[in-house]
């Protein structure tokens, strides 16, 4: 017998917890099946999932390729130890050093966005014999406790003091930038910012840069173009190892593979997870160089997870970047990613609360302010939900009229699956424009 909603939300509230919420206020949807671009909860309401849940369903609910290839994995192989080789983890290892940028080749499997970051900076610490990671304020590379020191964002906070040796700097984050004004004025003064943060803290001492090529949560911030390249540039200049975090901006969102295509810049080691399997089961990767891992040829790697490798989760990812290709959802997220950016300008043009936009392929925001020549936000930095005022009352128009995505703060995302369709995408864009409209009668 199926239970009830209110059934199965109270055994949720009464016997699990949600994350980075206060449980007792905290009324979540009651999600029952999902297809394509759509959820619909237990009582059959349907929203258009413009978020891609955690911006990881890349391809889309309910993909039968991919559920097929799950269940013919569970069928002759669930799980290996990780000291095992199986055809799965061999073949998908093969398969990312055919996508990741050139320099990249070897993977070491992990569950995760967080675990994946972990490993990154053990290894670059190992390989490098230096201790120090240089960190982005706006940036969030997981909730485990490395990943979490080296997050900028106020979830960090109550995980303090964290993982020793983490030294942050300021991002390229144009619409507010302290070095310029706007972007048609960008000096790419940031960049000298980072080099004088590593001649402070002793490039000797400093093992690797970590960085989000796109910001996701914290605001996608595209940076201006040079400003990656500059990155690697002062990488290869004082001897520090450039890591990617693409967990959040791989397979597809930006309209290339990863985001650093955009800019032809060559991690030494790459983060990956959630469009990796598009979230159906959970995988991540570290993907290094073959310089690295050679370093690991005579030196133990000290790194090691129960689930290493796991062949179910290998086989949905072999099967998921297969979807990609078959479909050209890489191209057809720059092609759609074009026509959500048309959808922002024409927002940003009509409605006053609308501050910036921002968008590269499918990974886009909205940032809402209650003046435009202030730029003051329309909900403060780190809001309650008490303070969140007209952005509050926003998130819950959505939900009321079937769109589910983020909002953070002052800032509206817009993420959806790489298939989504010119009418979905209105669909989904319609609702958000009637919903500007709240934010418009608080414009001062």
């Amino acid at each position: 017998m199926t239970a009830s909603t209110a059934e199965i939300i109270r055994r949720n509230k009464e016997y699990t917890l949600f994350e980075w919420s206060a449980q007792a206020a905290y009324n979540p949807i009651p999600m029952a099946h999902a297809k394509g671009v759509y959820f619909w909860d237990t009582d059959g309401k349907r929203y258009i999932d413009m978020n891609s849940q955690l911006m990881s369903v890349n391809i889309g609910h309910g993909d039968e390729r991919v559920i097929k290839a799950i269940q013919d994995q569970a069928a002759k192989l669930t799980y290996a130890s990780p000291y095992m080789a199986t055809d799965v983890r061999g073949e998908l290892g093969e398969a990312l050093a055919e996508i990741t940028p050139k320099r990249l080749k070897k993977s070491f499997f992990t569950l995760g966005g967080a675990e994946s970051n972990e490993n990154a900076i053990k290894i670059a610490r190992m390989v490098t014999g230096k201790h120090k990671i240089i960190a982005r304020y706006r940036s969030y590379h997981g909730g485990t406790a490395g990943a979490m020191t080296l997050t900028g964002d106020p979830r960090r906070w109550p995980a303090e003091p964290g993982i020793p040796g983490v030294v942050r700097v300021m991002d390229p984050y144009r619409y507010r930038c302290r070095w310029c004004e706007g972007a048609d004025a960008c000096n790419l003064n940031c960049l000298n910012h980072v080099e004088d943060t590593i001649q402070f803290e002793g490039a000797q001492n400093i093992a690797a840069i970590i960085m989000e090529p796109v910001t996701g949560t914290n605001g996608i911030i595209i940076p201006p173009d040079g400003y990656m390249q500059g990155i690697r540039q002062l990488c290869d200049k004082y001897n520090i190892l450039f890591i990617a975090d693409e967990v959040m901006s791989g397979f597809g969102r930006t309209g290339e593979w990863f985001a650093v295509d955009h800019w032809g810049v060559e991690p030494d080691i790459m983060s990956v997870a959630k469009g990796l399997t598009s979230s159906y089961l959970p995988l991540g990767a570290t993907i290094v160089s073959e310089e690295v891992a050679s370093y690991f040829d005579e030196k133990v790697l000290y790194a090691g997870l129960t689930y290493g490798g796991h062949a179910m989760g290998c086989a949905a990812a072999l099967a998921c970047l297969n979807v990609y290709k078959q479909d050209n959802l890489i191209e057809r997220a720059r092609e759609m990613g074009k026509y959500l950016g048309e959808w922002h300008e024409k927002l940003k043009a009509k409605h006053p609360s609308v501050g910036d936009v921002r968008y590269i392929g499918l990974f886009s925001i909205i940032e809402v302010v209650k003046n435009r020549a202030t730029r003051e936000p329309m909900a403060p930095f780190n809001a309650k939900a008490s303070e969140m005022g007209a952005m509050g009352v926003i998130n819950k128009f959505f939900r009321d009229n079937g769109l589910y995505t983020f909002v953070r703060w002052n800032n509206i995302l817009v993420n959806p699956p790489l298939i989504i369709t010119k009418q979905e995408l209105d669909e989904g864009m319609e609702i958000i424009d009637r919903a500007l409209e709240i934010a418009d009668d608080s414009v001062i």
